[in-house]
């Protein structure tokens, strides 16, 4: 931050607007300087970057959104604002998409200008502490993990201490978040990295098997037991067993890992004979562990002896613009290995990535993005390319549907007086505005994520709050 007054460029043609939102600018504590027409603009910008720019969408000689696209390449941290009339606000939209931090609707106040341009600087400067903050860590990638994100900064950072020890690493996540990939990072940078990486899902493994899986049998151990057999913690001797998804593992298996691991001995199924291996552990699950402990399904003391550098890796919905570099790479190697030209993503396509919740993370955002190379042909990948619409939830096949409920006897009950009625019932519009309010607020403010929440499109919502504080004023 700087102690210096913020230099706003006001792009407006006519005079008397010009001179009310100059006065508007200087009020509010911000240095204006005014340019009437797109080519003024541009050059003002280039000769003195300015922290923000008021732009209106239509000038003498173009329109705002051929500004606003050439000072997204030239200065892309730059905070644009759009200004708009009423008839103008599907514009305005299609400005937030090619980039602009906001809009305002003419006319509008001063406050409400100041309010607008101090979230536009705020969220502007943040951008440039997170691309700082990568440029100094120089971890834009890491092990390959893609992103900058100061939430992966430290991630990194936990990774790469942790590596060297005998420390094991627990690892918690949402689905899809790149367990196995932080795994293998500590894998690659400790002393063991040249030794074996053996990974086992127990979530993935019946769990009349998952023992033979993890320790080996003998022969004639079971049914089927033709010839001894190793099991991963032999085969990962000299380096490191990965057990995902831990919290799946059954109880009575539970108690023969904390041995194994208190000991380093362990025997095969079938067997009486101990055996001796070195590895070291690597755990993770999608479950919150101590909740599981509290329950008593998972153990106490096996939780202790493995908790030891506990390791979260976010959801991608908290990485902000992870996101985009994560899409773009996929793109590339997506659209090398189909052979197709697709050069990237355009602009309603970033803001689309943007506003989905990515329950599914990285792994949802390959299958979104691969699927889109596969099935469309062209340079850019538009938003109708995008299968983003939310998957239907499949009953599981064996579930039985539930018995109809009995049905109760119809109850008549007494009209309410008139003013009862206007207590007890509140007009579908109010009602309406306010869980969109609540929303944006719940999602601090971000319209295309509260939008993709409440089922309807960022457009309508900048509709209806833009009616609404015309309305108000």
């Amino acid at each position: 931050m700087t102690d210096r007054p913020r230099r706003v460029l006001l792009v407006e043609d006519t005079a008397s607007l010009a001179a009310v939102y100059a006065e508007f600018l200087r009020g509010a504590g911000y240095q204006a300087e005014h340019a009437r027409t797109a080519q003024e603009a541009l050059a003002a910008a280039r000769a003195t970057p300015p922290d923000a720019v008021l732009l209106d969408v239509r000038l003498p000689d173009g329109d705002g959104l051929s500004v606003l696209r050439a000072l997204r390449q030239g200065q892309p941290d730059v905070a644009v604002v759009i200004m708009t009339a009423h008839g103008s606000v599907a514009t305005a939209v299609e400005a937030m998409r090619a980039g602009a931090a906001d809009f305002l609707v003419k006319p509008f106040s001063a406050d409400r200008m100041a309010v607008t341009l101090a979230n536009a600087l705020e969220r502007a400067e943040l951008r440039r502490e997170v691309r700082d903050l990568s440029a100094a860590s120089g971890r834009a990638a890491f092990q390959g993990f893609i992103g900058a994100a100061p939430v992966m900064q430290a991630v990194y950072r936990v990774l790469e201490t942790a590596a060297p020890s005998r420390a094991s690493v627990f690892i918690t996540g949402e689905s899809g978040t790149g367990k196995e990939l932080a795994a293998e990072a500590v894998h690659r940078l400790s002393p063991r990295r040249d030794g074996p990486f053996i990974a086992i899902n127990c979530a993935a493994i019946p769990r009349d098997l998952i023992e033979s899986e993890i320790f080996g049998h003998v022969r004639g151990a079971f049914t089927g037991a033709v010839t001894d057999r190793i099991g991963a913690a032999q085969a990962a001797d000299g380096g490191t067993l990965f057990l995902d998804e831990l919290c799946e593992m059954d109880l009575s298996l539970q108690g023969k890992l904390l041995r194994f691991i208190q000991s380093g001995t362990f025997q095969p199924v079938g067997s009486t004979a101990a055996r001796r291996t070195d590895v070291r552990f690597v755990c993770a699950t999608n479950r919150h562990p101590l909740e599981e402990v509290r329950a008593g399904r998972f153990r106490e003391d096996l939780y202790y002896r493995l908790h030891v550098v506990p390791v979260r890796l976010p959801p991608l919905r908290e990485r902000g613009e992870d996101l985009l570099a994560i899409a773009d790479a996929v793109l590339a190697r997506s659209a090398a290995e189909e052979g197709k030209a697709f050069r990237g993503f355009a602009p309603d396509a970033r803001a689309a990535l943007l506003a989905h919740p990515w329950p599914g993370n990285v792994r949802e955002l390959e299958n979104v993005v691969r699927t889109a190379v596969v099935l469309h042909q062209g340079e850019w990948v538009t938003a109708e390319m995008l299968p983003l619409g939310p998957p239907a939830a499949a009953a599981p096949a064996t579930a039985a549907p539930p018995p109809a409920p009995a049905p109760e006897p119809a109850r008549i009950l007494p009209a309410p007086s008139a003013a009862e009625a206007a207590r007890l019932i509140r007009p579908l519009a109010e009602v309406e505005r306010e869980a969109i309010e609540r929303a944006v607020g719940i999602c601090g403010g971000n319209i295309p994520k509260a939008a993709a929440l409440l089922g309807i499109s960022p457009s309508t919502l900048y509709r209806k709050r833009a009616a609404w504080e015309a309305a108000a004023e």
